[in-house]
């Protein structure tokens, strides 16, 4: 009895430092950087299962997460891409990854491909084009409406996502540095 009494402590006793997975990682110099990775991991996978799971409801069941991404960055802009202009966008340097997306989502007959001068574009075909908007009907449905009645602030995820961008930039560059070692 004494030692669970001893073992207890009191909401005055209990503080948390940062939420992270890794606390060797938490005890250096910035150890909000860890509780931020942490986020981005759970961010991560919530959004990846997020993507297959909104694309199988429109349509599409056995898309992988960067096959997801690969399909949206085609729908930008309603303009075509080369694989290129889709590996700079996404941030991939494996451009076979994305070849690979390519012909899993040629496969379900949702590209075009054609020709920009010597390079190979790909486009949406009308299909394609309706699972797009399928999956936008969904999220609309299911996450848009979730988030606004939670009722984030705009400007404030805005201010996020144009942090989010800088950081990678850091990453980015700590991952050159880190190569070079």
């Amino acid at each position: 009895m004494a030692k669970a009494a001893t073992a207890a402590k009191t909401d005055a006793e209990l503080t948390l430092g940062p939420i992270v997975s890794s606390a060797h990682l938490a005890s250096g110099a910035m150890p909000v950087l860890s509780e931020l990775e942490f986020g981005m991991i759970l961010l991560d996978h919530a959004f990846e299962r997020w993507m297959v799971r909104c694309m199988a409801a429109a349509g599409v069941p056995d898309l992988s997460p960067l096959d997801v991404l690969v399909l949206h960055t085609i729908a930008h802009r309603d303009r075509a891409k080369r694989v290129a202009d889709i590996c700079l966008v996404l941030n991939i340097e494996d451009t076979h990854l994305v070849t690979y997306s390519l012909k899993k989502l040629d496969g379900h007959n949702l590209l075009v491909s054609s020709k920009r001068g010597s390079e190979k574009t790909v486009g949406l075909t009308a299909k394609g084009e309706k699972v797009v908007q399928r999956y936008r009907k969904v999220r609309e449905a299911l996450l848009v409406q979730s988030v606004k009645s939670a009722g984030m602030d705009e400007k404030r995820l805005s201010e996020i996502a144009a942090l989010m961008r800088a950081l990678s930039g850091h990453y980015d560059q700590a991952a050159r540095a880190a190569a070079s070692l």
